[in-house]
């Protein structure tokens, strides 16, 4: 089917209207889902103010969230780096909830809203609706209630318990937040819509089995001592999510304080696709604006001076600064995702002998759109770089590995642009963004519940990185304030089993207060 020619340009100035707006909307979402066929859930688009936007920032991007003290600090900060020229804020924010919610900048230009539409309302919202790793871990449908529920109770505790009891709670779970994920699939996502509603049924079944007389029940003698492994056994030991086994086995925590928990690590659950797809997710948005604005122009729907707007803006977005140029903070992930996935693009549509030799399978294939599709459904960071990443975008990007001992005064090249080489920066690369080795491995192995309750941990040690002492200490004073009790982390080498340090902590006295 031959593609529409504009009869004339959809704007010819920056400024805009919602009538525009939807011009703008109708215009992209035939290019978006007729032409490159993507699969989105259905757009809720907003307009907000440059203050709206600071506020979505300071609540980590959620159109509704419960309070805490930390949120406003958060607004604090980012609005004086905004106001001193020091920070830009995102042209747009997108949230991954059926409907999709899109956020636009009320300051952008009509070239801006246009590319955002783009970007957000058709790439991101495809790649949330279609990756594998959204799919098992994220519910999408019911995230808006359960954000609802949360915000519901955490205030209701606040009411009832006091808004000093209620944060402490907070401060401690959101210490722990990282710690409080599964990161093994579920058979299916959890639906969250069910689990605001099983709390109810939780406290009606907590109040129907109440007796005020087991309070006075005196504390009989310790209870015979259960075999180690038998005791681990009936734990589920060992736990990396920290937040779940509190939740599940602490001595001391109330009911109320067991639901805050599960409300954290659910709210955690929900994002740890994103800390896993960064750079495909972004490249995935990029890549796609950038598809849907050259459409755009080539047809006549938006004018030349428009194009040039965006061009300047999707260079600065997609800009690489070089490990010598003294920017150099790591990969740009909008830089990594737009540049492999344009680079599948060549390969599917003009691929050299060295390109059939690297990927058969998608070499010459004529249609670079699907082939990325199939490549966004099923391939988290790791994969897509140790699967795509080329030699000819090795070569371009003068890419090399170096070795750098801690105990070695000098570096080592140790790959370059041969065969092998190519394999070996590829792989070093994929293990960036391996996120088994971007967050330490921490498990609660053991606990007497019978003894003297100290909580028992084990950090496995990669590559000799140890946890920073003061950190982990915090955190650790965090953990033993919501178990109660004493708390030991055992920091080991995984490969060796040598132990290489040890952390111990106990509760503040004062913290259940």
């Amino acid at each position: 089917m031959k593609a529409a020619i504009a009869p004339e340009p959809l704007f010819t100035g920056s400024d805009w209207d919602f009538t525009l707006i939807n011009r703008i909307y109708d215009t992209v979402e035939p290019i978006a889902l007729q032409e490159m066929k993507l699969d989105i859930y259905p757009n809720q688009i907003e307009v907000i103010s440059a203050e709206q936007m600071l506020d979505a920032y300071s609540s980590i991007g959620m159109p509704l969230f419960y309070k805490h003290w930390s949120f406003g600090k958060q607004f604090v900060t980012n609005e004086m780096l905004y106001r001193k020229g020091l920070r830009g804020l995102a042209y747009e924010l997108v949230i991954n909830s059926n409907p999709c919610i899109n956020y636009l900048m009320q300051e952008n230009s009509a070239t801006m809203q246009t590319l955002v539409i783009a970007h957000a309302a058709f790439g991101h919202n495809h790649f949330f609706k279609n990756n594998y790793v959204f799919r098992q871990w994220t519910d999408a449908d019911g995230i808006l209630d359960y954000l609802e529920f949360a915000k519901r109770y955490i205030a209701s505790c606040e009411e009832r318990y006091g808004q000093l009891a209620v944060e402490r709670v907070l401060d401690a779970a959101h210490a722990l937040m990282n710690q409080g994920v599964h990161r093994y699939p579920r058979v299916r996502p959890r639906d969250l819509k069910a689990e605001a509603a099983r709390e109810a049924e939780r406290q009606a079944y907590r109040d129907r089995i109440y007796d005020d007389l087991w309070r006075t029940v005196p504390v009989g003698t310790r209870a015979d001592t259960v075999p180690a492994g038998q005791r681990r056994a009936a734990l589920g030991l060992p736990q990396e999510n920290i937040l779940y086994f509190l939740e599940k086995t602490g001595p001391r925590l109330e009911s109320w304080q067991r639901e805050v928990l599960r409300i954290v690590r659910l709210i955690a659950q929900y994002f740890y696709p994103q800390r896993q797809t960064k750079a495909m997710n972004e490249g995935a948005a990029t890549y796609t604006h950038y598809r849907i604005m050259t459409a755009l122009h080539d047809r006549g729907w938006i004018t030349d001076g428009a194009f040039m707007e965006f061009l300047q803006s999707h260079t600065n977005v997609v800009y690489q600064p070089t490990y010598d140029s003294g920017q150099f903070g790591g990969f740009n992930p909008y830089a990594l995702g737009f540049g492999i996935m344009s680079d599948v693009e060549r390969i599917c549509i003009d691929p050299t002998q060295e390109d059939r030799e690297w990927f058969g399978d998608i070499a010459g294939s004529g249609d670079p759109v699907e082939v990325l599709k199939d490549i966004w459904a099923n391939y988290r960071d790791e994969s897509f770089v140790s699967q795509f990443l080329s030699p000819h975008l090795i070569r371009q990007w003068r890419l090399f590995k170096i070795l750098d001992h801690e105990g070695e005064a000098e570096v080592r090249v140790d790959a370059i642009h041969d065969e092998r080489g190519y394999r070996r920066i590829r792989r070093a690369l994929a293990r960036e963004y391996d996120i088994a080795r971007q967050e330490p491995d921490i498990q609660v192995v053991d606990v007497d519940l019978a003894g003297d309750r100290t909580l028992m941990l084990e950090h496995a040690v990669n590559d000799g990185v140890v946890l920073d002492s003061s950190d982990a200490l915090l955190v650790l004073q965090s953990l033993a304030n919501l178990w109660g009790y004493e708390v030991a982390l055992s920091e080991v080498d995984a490969e060796t089993r040598k132990e290489l340090k040890s952390h111990r902590c106990n509760p503040q006295d004062d913290w259940m207060r």
